[in-house]
């Protein structure tokens, strides 16, 4: 098990039980007291437990908290559906890309499947299953397998794996924050270490965030701000997040529901 499996593993049974103690998670987890102590002590550095005598409690889990898909799906979708308007007009005809999950490349999802003879890589159930009902025959889906998310993404060996053997034009990625010091985040372990392989699967990178994610931070680390190639956003978006992000990234993209005017994608 990876040191990211380990943790998140950890994570899991102190949101279930409120509390660990090392010598139960050495036996169960088959690794030293040292790295169990090790681990304790790097996820009590980011407040997630707090440590305790022979043990761990927990703590504050807001960069752990995962909301289900129907649940993010409700949110900010006026914003989201501009975001993916305006992204869909990246990609072109006769391309090969990958879109992680998340309900704003969900939203994409639907006006990709008017793009012609499109091969789609993708670790979202929800979002091959667009494509599948879809039923275009020009168009090539790669659904990598793992284990489901409570987002349905597909994360884990099975997935890394699958995506290390691929290589894409670009890469639509949707993210749970983004700020100057924690970069692009996720609170999902597993699913950060995924969507690493997915960028760099990928020649370019986009990310797809509506203005709620600026400041917002995930436990893990997708990628750096100047790693993007291009960023979608929405003019909710606030002018010190513009400024930072054009200053990292290599082009800021500002869509307005107002002016990416259209059907809107139906709910799940």
């Amino acid at each position: 098990m990876l040191a990211q499996q380990r943790r998140q593993a950890i994570l899991e049974r102190v949101r279930r039980t409120g509390g660990v103690r090392v010598a139960e998670l050495v036996r169960d987890l088959g690794v030293s007291d040292m790295t169990i102590r090790r681990d304790l002590e790097v996820l009590a550095d980011r407040g997630l437990i707090e440590k305790v005598h022979g043990g761990a409690t927990a703590a504050g889990t807001g960069s752990t908290e995962e909301p289900g898909f129907a649940d993010k799906s409700a949110r900010q979708r006026a914003e989201k559906e501009a975001i993916a308007r305006r992204a869909a007009r990246l990609v072109q005809p006769g391309g090969a890309v990958a879109l992680s999950a998340g309900t704003t490349t969900w939203a994409l999802a639907h006006h990709l499947v008017e793009v012609p003879e499109l091969t789609v890589i993708t670790n979202s159930v929800q979002v091959a299953d667009v494509f599948h009902r879809a039923g275009r025959t020009d168009q090539t889906i790669v659904l990598v397998g793992g284990v489901r998310t409570p987002s349905d993404a597909l994360v884990g060996p099975v997935a890394v794996t699958a995506i290390r053997s691929l290589n894409v034009d670009t890469l639509m990625l949707g993210v749970h924050g983004m700020s100057p010091r924690a970069g692009f985040t996720t609170p999902n372990l597993l699913e950060a270490e995924t969507d690493r392989e997915l960028v760099a699967a990928a020649r370019q990178l986009v990310v797809l965030a509506d203005h709620t994610k600026w400041g917002t931070v995930g436990i893990s680390t997708i990628a750096r701000l100047d790693q993007a190639h291009v960023v979608v956003s929405d003019r909710g978006l606030p002018d010190d997040a513009r400024a930072e992000l054009s200053e990292h990234v290599g082009r800021l993209i500002i869509a307005d529901p107002a002016g990416e005017a259209g059907p809107r994608a139906a709910a799940p």
